[in-house]
């Protein structure tokens, strides 16, 4: 990314009047705290603004049902047919937009801040900082060169994309300058613990359940990956409707079945209930690319915590899925 890209990015941002905001379909904290915090920042600039990802249903995850900015949002079906200037959010590539892909084609500008290292740099100006721990990251680094001041009411989305993505700071993307930004955030006197509890701490009962369900299923591989072990499990439809659950309600799921010290690698196969295809999550305790593995596959995401989709059977996707993991070099501690 070069120092230009900074200037074009904040270039855009300040000259267009009306500025439409885009994430990727089943939008976690770091798409969804982002988007929502830079659309804060620029009503408060005086533009106008609209915001979106291209998945149905059009819900919140009950997570995040809490964050400012949440009027900001409309529907796919009444985003503009032809920004003037669209913006997406941790959206790696045009594809991940749903049914909004198509505005990158008609746009005329199209700006891509994001940190994925496996961005397809599909914008007119990719602002794509693959050292920052989130977007949010680099949203924040955007609003301080347009010197926009960081409210309380920015701070909370931006602080869910920042924790959503450090894995409450555990992930080896913690750095010094992330609890520095975090700091930071706290200061403007937004109730983190509160946040927190949101994300991590509160679930309807139908999740317990579930997560009992799947748990319960789940195959631990110790001879796979190279010997380094792989555990995963599997969440179908039918028990998404049993408990009432869609999709973003049980991205937890994972990082319960990582837990297991037996296994390098977790996985989390979930059948999308709109299209049938299944949705993979993998994530590494450090020793594995999962990033690498994934794109392999048709997916992306960061070194230790990536995905992608599979139009086979789910025991077909497992067969590719292993057969990649087993080829994956292995890093240095």
């Amino acid at each position: 990314m070069t120092t230009n890209a900074w200037g074009e990015a904040v270039g855009l941002l300040l000259e267009h009047d009306e500025i439409a905001l885009a994430c990727h379909v089943n939008p976690d904290g770091d798409a969804l705290g982002s988007m929502l915090a830079m659309g804060i920042a620029l009503r408060g600039l005086g533009k106008r603004v609209v915001a979106s990802w291209g998945s149905e249903p059009f819900e919140v995850p009950t997570a995040y049902a809490g964050l400012p900015g949440l009027d900001l949002l409309v529907p796919a079906r009444e985003f503009p047919a032809a920004p003037a200037l669209l913006v997406t959010f941790d959206t790696g590539s045009a594809d991940r937009l749903g049914s909004l892909a198509d505005r990158v084609d008609v746009a005329q500008h199209v700006l891509v801040v994001d940190h994925h290292i496996s961005n397809t740099r599909f914008g007119s100006v990719n602002l794509i900082d693959r050292d920052a721990a989130a977007t949010a990251v680099v949203v924040v680094e955007l609003l301080d060169l347009m010197s926009v001041e960081l409210t309380a009411e920015i701070a909370a989305p931006v602080y869910t994309g920042l924790v959503t993505d450090t894995g409450s700071f555990k992930y080896a993307a913690t750095t010094p300058s992330v609890h520095a930004l975090a700091a930071r955030l706290l200061e403007t006197g937004i109730r983190h613990d509160v946040i927190s509890r949101q994300i991590w701490d509160t679930t309807s009962f139908g999740y317990v359940k579930l997560l009992g369900l799947v748990c319960a299923r789940a195959v631990l591989e110790t001879d796979q990956v190279g010997g380094l072990g792989l555990v995963w499990t599997a969440i179908g439809v039918e028990d998404l409707d049993r408990y009432s659950l869609g999709l973003a309600d049980v991205e937890g799921v994972i990082d319960v079945v990582r837990a297991a010290r037996e296994a390098e690698v977790a996985v989390v196969v979930k059948t999308d209930p709109e299209d049938g295809l299944l949705k993979v999550s993998t994530r590494s305790k450090g020793q594995i690319d999962v990033g690498a593995v994934c794109v392999s596959l048709g997916g992306g995401g960061h070194r230790f915590a990536a995905g992608f989709t599979s139009d086979a059977s789910l025991p077909d996707t497992m067969a590719r899925l292993r057969a990649a993991l087993a080829a994956a070099p292995h890093l240095a501690d």
